[in-house]
């Protein structure tokens, strides 16, 4: 059973990414948008850790670690918050309303995960834990180190978590946010490797990855699909008789993720 994080935080934005991160390397989330429903989340679940704001509605964060810590049953639980002040004064009086750690905002996509696991058993990491073990641990072989990957998606944390887990695995790392942007980008240098999202402001994945495919200096280009949208085997079997190489789904952990990739430029290697 995948180790259970709590998330309370009222922020969308700050939610979306947060979530985003655990689910990637295989943490089940649950999550609360004030301190009220915070604390009745966790009295119902119990999850293995919580993370929670400070500045909360109903609820702030420093109530929602005293009743937690004066709670026998929830007591025990790995309770770490995230605000935007950073003042001595401030991260005291964190550490004694009751949190066992805490992180500010904004938060480093490249090393939350591996700091909100350092709060957990061993045994509750998950598999890919940190971006250091995901990135470092299975390194592309030096033949593909260097090679150059174009990240295509409308969505900044897709982005973010792409940076972090490529970049850190010797991979050059170029990003657009748009369909004409990422054509631009590739005719100006053409990458190794193009992964793209299927739905983008200015057109769909599949717009560009027929734009790609019939412009002869790019066609040859492996084309790998990552979305989080459509997943239906319609949608799996369209992208792949548009040409991708691959057409994977979301959330994907970071050791497959890197797999596929050197898989496609292997097969390139050898075409």
């Amino acid at each position: 059973m995948a180790t259970r994080i709590l998330v309370i935080e009222d922020n969308a934005a700050n939610i979306e990414l947060m979530t985003y991160l655990l689910q990637a390397f295989g943490y089940a989330t649950l999550t609360a948008r004030d301190g009220k429903e915070g604390l009745e989340v966790a009295a119902r679940e119990r999850p293995d850790l919580i993370i929670c704001d400070i500045q909360l509605p109903l609820v702030n964060g420093y109530d929602v670690a005293q009743r937690i810590k004066l709670d026998r049953a929830l007591c025990d639980i790995p309770l770490l918050a995230v605000t935007a002040y950073a003042m001595v004064d401030e991260r005291q009086k964190i550490l004694a309303a009751g949190f066992d750690g805490y992180f500010p905002k904004p938060i480093s996509p490249e090393t939350f995960v591996q700091q909100v696991q350092a709060f957990l058993r061993p045994e509750q990491r998950a598999g890919t834990a940190s971006t250091d073990s995901a990135t470092n641990s299975s390194p592309p072989p030096p033949r593909l180190r260097g090679r150059s990957v174009l990240v295509v998606d409308d969505r900044r944390v897709n982005l973010d978590l792409a940076s972090s887990i490529l970049e850190g695995s010797g991979y050059e790392l170029t990003t657009a946010r748009t369909m004409g942007e990422a054509l631009r980008l590739a005719r100006e240098a053409a990458p190794d490797l193009i992964m793209s999202d299927v739905c983008m402001a200015d057109g769909s994945g599949y717009d560009f990855i027929q734009a790609v495919k019939a412009d002869p200096r790019l066609r040859s280009i492996p084309f790998v699909f990552v979305t989080s949208t459509m997943t239906s085997e319609a949608d799996r079997r369209k992208g792949l008789a548009l040409g991708a190489a691959r057409y994977l789904f979301r959330p994907i952990e970071s050791q497959d993720l890197l797999r596929e990739i050197e898989a496609c430029l292997g097969e390139d290697r050898k075409g």
